[in-house]
């Protein structure tokens, strides 16, 4: 009888061990570290809206659209399996290492999408919820089913999908779709494509052994690199707008415009770079990563202070009246605001 409890207790730990490893490798499978970036600009999407910031409706918000995001990384392992199997960088994922099965993968990715899709839907309002699910599907369906292996322009269409996080933050705290957060979509836009290129330049072997038509495999380092000058010049005088158009401040306004001469610079040296510098192309993906991270965490603080300094007016100062120009900042940005049947 001892023998027996002295074994039971031995297996309780391995079998806690074993089940613990098999949770992180579903984690794995939602592709965490791009999970945190549609949180993050998500996050500044909710933050920014106009109206009273309520820290429920923000986390019930924020967790349906990770969860979101981290199915459609599910799916998208799930139906590449394949693929990730021989390109190296992928070879290690849950799948190929046959420490979850395809079947299960699609199973967990299911359940996880429509999960959070209902939450939105029943806790916030139904233009989030929608803005999620198509996220989801164009993600999942034109992006990695159709498009992927069909167009070398796969990235720049399918970039779609990942530039609506911020629009769904906004959506969730308003009901509504802004003109704000169009312009944060259209710089998500614009950054996917050079920040994805300068990572499959390094890895234009792999992508034609897999036979998955990116840019670099079809067109050559030349015009990839030609490109991503090209996507970089235009996303510079974008990423200004949320200043130009008053709902950023100064502090926003000098990141964007630092950071955005940094990125020229890089694509500038990758475009004159040799056929065999790999560190250009590297320097450019790295940079790209904190570029966007410093572009929405300078919205972030910029809101922040606009919104700290209305407060303090609004308690010191006398009630003004309608229209008057001592409004917080928030309420005029409310004016920009469009409902989404117009958009």
């Amino acid at each position: 009888m001892r023998s027996t409890a002295i074994a039971v207790s031995r297996l309780q730990p391995a079998s806690r061990s074993r089940s613990t490893a098999r949770a992180y490798e579903f984690v794995a499978l939602m592709k965490p570290r791009v999970m945190a970036l549609a949180v993050f600009t998500s996050l500044v999407g909710f933050t920014i809206a106009p109206g009273h910031l309520d820290p429920m409706r923000a986390l019930v918000a924020i967790l349906a659209i990770a969860a979101g995001a981290g199915a459609a990384g599910v799916l998208n392992m799930w139906y590449e399996a394949d693929i990730d199997a021989v390109m190296a960088r992928t070879a290690g994922r849950p799948i190929p290492r046959g420490k979850i099965s395809r079947s299960e993968a699609l199973a967990f990715g299911l359940v996880l999408a429509c999960g959070p899709v209902a939450v939105l839907a029943f806790a916030l309002n139904v233009k989030a919820a929608g803005l999620l699910a198509f996220a989801i599907f164009f993600y999942v369906v034109v992006y990695t089913i159709w498009l992927k292996r069909q167009t070398p322009q796969n990235i720049v269409i399918g970039g779609a999908a990942g530039a609506l996080p911020p629009v769904i933050g906004w959506a969730a705290a308003t009901g509504e779709i802004g003109f704000e957060p169009l312009i944060l979509f259209l710089i998500v836009f614009l950054w996917t494509p050079p920040h994805f290129w300068a990572l499959s330049l390094n890895r234009t072997d792999e992508y034609a052994r897999a036979g998955v038509p990116m840019l670099p495999v079809v067109a050559g380092r030349a015009a990839t690199t030609r490109q991503i000058l090209i996507y970089s010049v235009f996303l510079v005088p974008i990423s200004l707008l949320p200043w130009a158009f008053g709902f950023a401040g100064a502090i926003y306004g000098a990141v964007s415009l630092i950071c955005g001469a940094l990125f020229i610079v890089l694509a500038w040296q990758l475009r004159r770079a040799g056929e065999n510098n790999r560190r250009a192309a590297h320097r450019l993906f790295v940079f790209s990563i904190v570029y966007l991270f410093m572009l929405f965490a300078a919205l972030l603080a910029s809101n922040a202070c606009d919104r700290w300094a209305s407060m303090l007016s609004t308690r010191t100062a006398p009630a003004v009246q309608a229209g008057s120009a001592a409004r917080p900042i928030w309420i005029a940005r409310s004016a920009t605001a469009v409902n989404s049947d117009e958009v």
